[in-house]
Order: C-alpha cells, then structure tokens, then sequence
C-alpha cells in the first residue's frame, strides 16, 4: 500500500474546495466532508441523503456506524460543511435513499474508492501539491490540522478511532518542521 500524505498547507486545501467547487458541487462535497470529518473513504462513500439533509436543511450532526471498526460515529456539521451541503441541495434532487454520491454506473451504487482518490490526485495536481494525495488524505488532513491547532494526541486518537496515541503520532505523518514548530513556539 502506499503512503499518502496529509494536505499541510491551508492554502492548497481552499485551492483544492475552489477546484472543485468549480468543477462539481458533489466532488467538492466530498473533499468537504472528508476534511471535516475524519472519516474513511468507505464511509464516506456510503453516505446517503438522509444522513446529511432532513428534507429542509442540512442535520447538525452526522451519524453512523464506521464499516471498518462496527462503532457508532457522530460528528457536528461545520459551518464550511453546512454551506457545502446547501450548495449541493440547491445542484440536485434530493432522493432521501440515494447514495450523495452517486457513480454514473448502475442504480443507485456510490462511486468507487478508486474514483474518488483519482478525483482528489486530479484537484491536487491542479494546486501543485507534490506530495501522493489520495481518497485516505482527507482523513490524515483533519488529523493533522486537529494536531496543527493544539487538539491532545488522545483526542485526535478517540476521534480517528485508533487504539493507541504512537500509532496517531505515526498516521499523522509529522514532519522535522512540526518539531521544529513545538520547539520554537515554546521559547522557555
């Protein structure tokens, strides 16, 4: 498997919404909900119209249970995700069963994981990120944003459901300058 990093430039990651945004309101609700989220790509995908809309607004939180863990998830819509889903409502028809996000094949089936990562690759190349970007991160962006913004190890951990902090420590894929930053920030 390979290595994909998080996005660690905020720059890049409203150069990456701007993208899409352009190109299509569901690719850039689906960059939305993985950056704010944390969740996987297989859950994500999953989505469906009821979980994010009551039929006149977009819900306050999202609920479900994570495929890969079984465990109950929920997570508040931000104000960025809410307007995300807005944008999307005012795009299509809103079916409550149907998948958000729906491939062009079959009936009523999500798009693959492979799409979804060649969508992400596409918009990253687009802002120059060098860096291998796929569908997986979204997901080490918030934690490593969470990390970026003084969030506890142990709470990044609980949200990315992962069983001990070095192995958050290790998905968030810090870098020297990240050390470097703890250093000179505390100039004791």
């Amino acid at each position: 498997m390979n290595v994909v990093s998080p996005i660690r430039d905020k720059k890049q990651i409203e150069g990456m919404k701007n993208y899409l945004k352009g190109k299509n309101i569901r690719n850039f609700l689906l960059f939305s909900i993985g950056i704010s989220s944390c969740l996987r790509i297989s859950d994500i995908l999953k989505l469906k119209i009821n979980d994010l809309w009551d039929g006149r607004k977009p819900k306050e939180f999202i609920i479900l249970h994570e495929k890969k863990t079984g465990k109950y998830k929920r997570f508040a819509v931000t104000k960025n995700l809410n307007k995300a889903i807005i944008l999307f409502a005012k795009e299509y028809d809103l079916e409550q069963e149907e998948y958000v996000f729906q491939s062009r094949k079959g009936i009523n089936k999500p798009i693959s994981r492979q799409q979804a990562s060649f969508i992400l690759s596409e918009a990253a190349e687009y802002v120059g990120i060098k860096e291998p970007i796929s569908s997986h991160s979204m997901r080490k962006t918030w934690g490593y944003w969470a990390y970026k913004e003084k969030f506890s190890l142990a709470i990044i951990m609980e949200a990315l459901n992962h069983s001990s902090i070095s192995q958050t420590r290790k998905y968030l894929g810090l870098t020297q300058e990240d050390l470097d930053d703890v250093y000179l920030s505390l100039n004791l």
